[in-house]
């Protein structure tokens, strides 16, 4: 049915460079926040934090906060912190706390969400992770 929106509210953080957003998924204490402030301190945007609304615009995702948390963002032994809110961003990017990538040069993976298919990065364990994603969302893979 066209013009049919569809939602779903994820426990994921996400963020945003250009408008470009990326969803943080992962089990309570996997890093979600962690993450999500280390690329805000790169020029991201904060949308959300630890819950997402994901919705499904014509095969795009749009990723927002819920109000009450809009601007909001966990520091794990400091406290709530402000954070300008981004407002919403199109989600091309999840990356997973949870599965550590096996291969040095994977192939793409993908994520449906709604129906829309997103690449995929598994991330537990990456140290490099925060300036990959960084780069990733500013300028994509080139394989």
């Amino acid at each position: 049915m066209t013009g049919e929106v569809r939602q779903k509210i994820l426990h994921a953080s996400t963020v945003a460079f250009g408008g470009r957003a990326v969803l943080i998924q992962g089990a309570a204490g996997a890093g979600k926040s962690s993450l999500a402030l280390d690329l805000i301190s790169r020029g991201g945007q904060l949308i959300a934090d630890d819950r997402t609304i994901v919705t499904e615009r014509d095969g795009v995702l749009i990723a927002s906060a819920p109000e009450n948390l809009a601007g909001r963002i966990e520091a794990r032994g400091v406290g709530i912190l402000a954070a300008e809110p981004a407002g919403s961003g199109i989600v091309v990017l999840a990356a997973d706390l949870d599965r550590p990538e096996p291969a040095r040069l994977p192939e793409r993976r993908k994520l449906a969400l709604l129906d829309v298919e997103i690449d995929l990065i598994l991330a537990q364990g990456n140290a490099n992770i925060a300036p990959a994603i960084h780069l990733y969302l500013l300028g994509g893979r080139t394989d």
